[in-house]
């Protein structure tokens, strides 16, 4: 007897989520498309909130880490199982609306040649606020999320953006396959902003999606501004900019880049994070021998130009200050191709 494979495989990666992870379940449960499976990775939690799921609520699989083993290694070891076709990551504090998946579906179908998109988020404590609506990427080779702490009604209609947050992403899963998943040497933080450059590396344009819409906590398991957050942060903005950009467009921005970093932790001095932000620093460069062995195997795969990959980027500083969206237009092929396959469904 076979059983039919779910469309959808909503990956959370759980550590410490307190109550948040039932009330994550719970809104799964209450989701109008109901054609998904749940796979939560139980990243070593210490405080109960995964061994207290009911797995015969839903179609949910478990597994069982005794250790964090970090974000990346989590979605990873979810996906090598996962069913669906398309994989969902969704965080823990990440409540999504009863439509989120249904939303998602819509999307799929709408947008044929996509292979990954983003959710909108909400601020979970502030309802009319953004959490964020797609992650851009500066020149400078920092990460933000766009709109975060905007209204929620400045989001109004599907943009291309450069990643998807982690907290709510949807990924064809041979794709992310092919790409080799999330950087475990990542352990987490920056690891969604790395996989989605090598997406675009790889010739796939993201689509932030205006109503698929969670609730996201942000930072519920290791707090905002931690040293935890800030040190894996440091270290991996510098291994996801050596690692993804370009040969062109690295030796034109490493000298800005390392400029910036540097001017950072001059700022830093005096500071309680300054050691941490060295030892991050230091660190990254320790295992850039490593890191630039990835990058020739990241770069082997690149079917864009270097061009076409900086006009994904954001060169805008006003941008970067104000963390405001850098969303594009979705491009007039993308749509001509989902009207042309729609037409032969319909014919």
């Amino acid at each position: 007897m076979t059983t039919k494979q779910p469309f959808f495989t909503v990956i959370i990666v759980a550590f410490n989520s307190g109550d948040y992870l039932d009330e994550c379940i719970n809104a799964l449960e209450k989701q109008i498309f109901k054609d998904f499976e749940i796979i939560i990775f139980d990243n070593g939690t210490k405080d109960g909130s995964a061994h207290s799921i009911n797995s015969s609520r839903l179609n949910i699989n478990i597994i069982k880490s005794t250790s964090n083993k970090g974000f990346a290694v989590g979605n990873n070891a979810a996906a090598k199982d996962a069913k669906g076709g398309w994989l969902v990551l969704l965080n823990s504090d990440a409540i999504p609306e009863k439509d989120w998946l249904s939303e998602i579906f819509k999307a799929v179908c709408r947008y044929p040649d996509i292979v990954i998109f983003g959710s909108t988020q909400i601020n979970y404590h502030h309802p009319k606020v953004l959490d964020g609506a797609g992650d851009h990427y500066h020149v400078f080779g920092a990460a933000w999320r766009g709109a975060k702490g905007y209204p929620v009604d400045s989001i109004l209609e599907d943009t291309i953006v450069m990643a998807p947050c982690g907290a709510a992403a949807v990924l064809k899963k041979d794709v992310f396959e092919k790409l080799g998943g999330m950087a475990e040497c990542f352990f987490c933080y920056y690891e969604d902003v790395d996989l989605a450059l090598r997406f675009r590396l790889a010739g796939y344009l993201c689509v932030q999606l205006a109503n698929a819409r969670v609730k996201h906590v942000g930072s519920a398991t290791f707090g905002t501004n931690s040293e935890f957050s800030r040190y894996y942060i440091s270290r991996n903005k510098i291994w996801t900019f050596i690692r993804c950009l370009p040969t062109a467009l690295l030796i034109m921005l490493l000298p800005s880049f390392f400029i910036i970093v540097l001017i950072r932790l001059c700022f830093a001095i005096g500071r309680r994070d300054f050691k941490i932000r060295v030892r991050a620093s230091w660190d990254a460069i320790c295992n850039l021998p490593e890191i630039w062995r990835q990058r020739r195997s990241i770069q082997l795969y690149r079917k864009i130009s270097a061009i076409q990959f900086a006009r994904s980027m954001t060169w805008s500083i006003g941008k970067l200050l104000m963390r405001s969206s850098d969303g594009r237009s979705i491009p007039e092929f993308v749509r001509i191709n989902s009207r042309v396959r729609a037409d032969a469904r319909d014919d």
